[in-house]
């Protein structure tokens, strides 16, 4: 409901870690078109120095920021350290695609005409974030879109409003005009106002496929405004012809469970030749079994923590029964190893003889197994979603990795490598239900403006030699 406080917690222990009032998102949206145009008119040396300020900005305060991350999400403190660099690299990274694929160029004709391409920013930009990498992600809109020239307003996910809050006064500590990144803290009420605010000139959307979809409805009748949308998957890692078994079934369990399976880029499915079956699934649930789950500042670090709270992770272990009750076998049952907190062990099960296989997206720690006779076979469940955002192949035989990459229906494609841990430094995006065809990362530059092209000469001169009568 509009106007609820909203409060977070730490995921790990309950504890409050921040909570505030809802923002207005009129007045947010009127602040950035105020003060968009003054940012854009600056030149673009000045808007790359400005975003190198704040990757040093984000560079001392990384303890900080990395602690906060690990507490308001439950991911290690290691992860949440791994996040922090991706903020400060995501800057370079920037810079390089922006003046790659939205560079200026011009060519000289006859007569002194010339042709030029360039690129003018949309104007405010809204910014829709995630729970899972609440800085990465929006950061990775965040950046591009500034650097084009564009004001933001950005809406961190109810769950982690902390984290977005850290970010956007980062980008204000490094000169970044405060007009010209806005921040909103609310629920799905202010998220359904910003999207739908006349003042937007486009929305960048990182999410679930639901609500991805529910926003492509809502813009088809706006084609003047551009929108990003970077949804989920049911990803499938395939394991086929390779003798080194202990090095697949820790791809699959990074694939699956690392973040506790909170990653759109998470294995979903692993489907398995049915000859390695049985000594596969014994060294994944070997190495499962050997997985510390705990606190993200508990020494060891542990491997995953809680996922974000406890309605999720009720979710998810009804999910897992549900998939039990339609003939899924178990292999590895899912827990809840501390009474009161959303800490999950990892769940597998055996889908293969199951009477439905429901094609979603359970953003956990869940791996469901089918088992296949062919490689043709192994392709086809591979591909039999709605979805199309990562796949991996396990396999030594490069003709595999040849028919796999293209039969495969994913915007990432991988091999020998775990199906998550996409380079910022390359395109993400995926097909179907995975988004719709503006991947981002490096080709975030795509979106964040738009080409201009110009037939140029210094003076007119012009005649008509065809179909004049005489004068």
């Amino acid at each position: 409901m509009a106007g609820q406080e909203i409060v977070s917690t730490e995921p790990a222990t309950g504890a409050v870690l921040w909570r505030r009032g809802p923002s207005d998102v009129d007045a947010e949206v009127e602040r950035a078109r105020a003060s968009w145009a003054e940012w854009a008119a600056r030149p673009h040396a000045y808007r790359v120095e400005t975003l190198r300020r704040f990757a040093n900005v984000v560079r001392s305060k990384t303890d900080a920021f990395a602690d906060l991350i690990a507490r308001e999400t439950g991911k290690p403190l290691w992860e949440a350290r791994t996040e922090v660099e991706t903020v400060i690299n995501k800057v370079d990274i920037s810079i390089n695609a922006y003046s790659e694929r939205t560079g200026q160029r011009r060519s000289e004709g006859a007569m002194g005409a010339r042709t030029a391409l360039r690129h003018k920013p949309h104007g405010v930009l809204a910014v829709l974030g995630p729970y899972n990498f609440p800085a990465h992600l929006p950061n990775g809109h965040i950046v591009p879109a500034l650097l084009a020239g564009n004001a933001v307003v950005f809406k961190p996910s109810e769950k982690t409003p902390a984290t977005g809050e850290f970010l956007v006064e980062c980008y204000h500590a490094a000169g970044v005009p405060d007009g010209c990144v806005r921040l909103v803290i609310g629920g799905p009420d202010e998220g359904k106002a910003l999207a739908a605010h006349d003042g937007i000139d486009g929305l960048l959307f990182t999410g679930s496929a639901r609500t991805g979809l529910a926003l492509n409805r809502a813009f088809a009748d706006k084609p003047e405004k551009i929108l990003a949308l970077e949804m989920g998957g049911n990803n499938p890692i395939v394991v086929w012809d390779t003798p080194d078994l202990y090095s697949a079934a820790v791809l699959v369990v990074q694939s699956a469970f690392t973040t506790a399976g909170q990653r759109c880029t998470a294995a979903r499915r692993l489907i398995v030749d049915e000859k390695l079956y049985e000594p596969l699934l014994a060294e994944v649930t070997k190495l499962a079994n050997r997985l510390i789950i705990g606190d993200p500042h508990a020494d060891p670090q542990p491997f995953m923590g809680p996922v974000i709270d406890n309605d999720t992770a009720d979710m998810l272990t009804e999910s897992f029964l549900a998939l039990s009750a339609m003939g899924g076998r178990p292999l590895r049952y899912m827990e809840r190893p501390i009474e009161g907190r959303p800490f999950l062990t990892p769940g597998i099960v055996d889908m293969t003889e199951a009477k439905e296989r429901p094609d979603v997206e359970l953003f956990g720690p869940v791996l469901q197994v089918i088992r296949a006779t062919d490689f043709d076979e192994a392709i086809a469940e591979a591909n039999a979603t709605r979805y199309g955002l990562s796949a991996s192949l396990i396999s030594q035989d490069p003709a595999l990795y040849d028919r796999f990459w293209a039969n495969i229906r994913a915007g990432i494609v991988n091999w020998n490598k775990p199906t998550n841990g996409a380079s910022s430094a390359a395109p993400f995006g995926g097909i179907g239900w995975s988004g719709n065809h503006r991947p981002s990362a490096y080709y975030a530059a795509d979106y964040c403006a738009y080409p201009v092209a110009s037939n140029e000469a210094d003076q007119a001169r012009a005649a008509i030699g065809i179909g004049l009568k005489d004068a």
